[in-house]
């Protein structure tokens, strides 16, 4: 990614981005329903789901929706061969109530620290955009990540969520950036890239397998990755 503007900040998604979702403890309900089933096995299965749940025209209207997070729940599963519809039914219900109020995404990255710290020591503004429930700094901190954070932009508490330009724009000021100055880093297309670009910032892709197909993007493989493609090191 060819860094030929002056960058004073990077933006972060949250789930899936800085943190990584619970795959232990999803493999650990399914072995409870007699699935034979790892952690490594889960994350396949999610990153292929992801990729199909980018690709529905619903995603982009709202990623908190209902429908959205049981349609991730689907896809998920069908990866893991669990397509039964009370199976399906079964485990949307316990996802719902899986450490409630914070979910399953409260696992920082492993690369996480190290590149927020490399955003940190280049002098730029660090930050995070979150569809989420309010609770997006709370798990941040929880997970160690608060210290390198200049601010946290909740789509529960700021009443819009991303792709709306509007939620972006609300992180520039926070980071006293132009548009033309940041660079959002994101796990969803159709969310994170697309909204961004709607604000005027460049964007970075994480898709660690390529699931999601070419892009017309710069795509990382991780979070340490994706770092260097925004700082234009890659």
């Amino acid at each position: 990614m060819r860094n030929d503007r002056m960058r004073r900040a990077v933006i972060f998604d949250a789930g899936n981005t800085l943190l990584r979702m619970n795959y232990g403890a999803i493999a650990a309900h399914l072995i409870g329903r007699g699935r034979a089933v790892t952690a490594a096995e889960v994350e396949e299965a999610e990153l292929r789901g992801r990729a199909r749940l980018d690709a529905h025209p619903d995603t982009a209207r709202s990623t908190e929706s209902t429908a959205t997070r049981d349609r991730y729940v689907r896809y998920l599963l069908e990866p893991l061969g669990i397509t039964d519809e009370a199976d399906i039914a079964d485990i949307t219900r316990w996802r719902v109530s899986f450490n409630a109020p914070w979910g399953l995404w409260t696992q920082a990255d492993p690369d996480a620290p190290a590149a927020l710290r490399r955003v940190k020591a280049a002098g730029l503004a660090v930050g995070v955009i979150s569809n989420s429930n309010g609770r997006a700094r709370a798990i941040l901190e929880a997970a160690g990540l608060g210290a390198d954070l200049d601010f946290v932009i909740d789509s529960g508490i700021v009443g819009v969520e991303k792709p709306d330009p509007r939620i972006f724009a609300l992180a520039l000021a926070e980071a006293g950036a132009a548009p033309k100055e940041a660079v959002y880093v994101g796990d969803l297309y159709s969310v994170d890239v697309l909204g961004a670009r709607a604000a005027g910032l460049d964007a970075v892709l994480i898709d660690p397998r390529g699931h999601g197909g070419p892009r017309d993007c710069p795509v990382a493989r991780g979070i340490a990755h994706a770092v260097a493609l925004a700082l234009g090191e890659a």
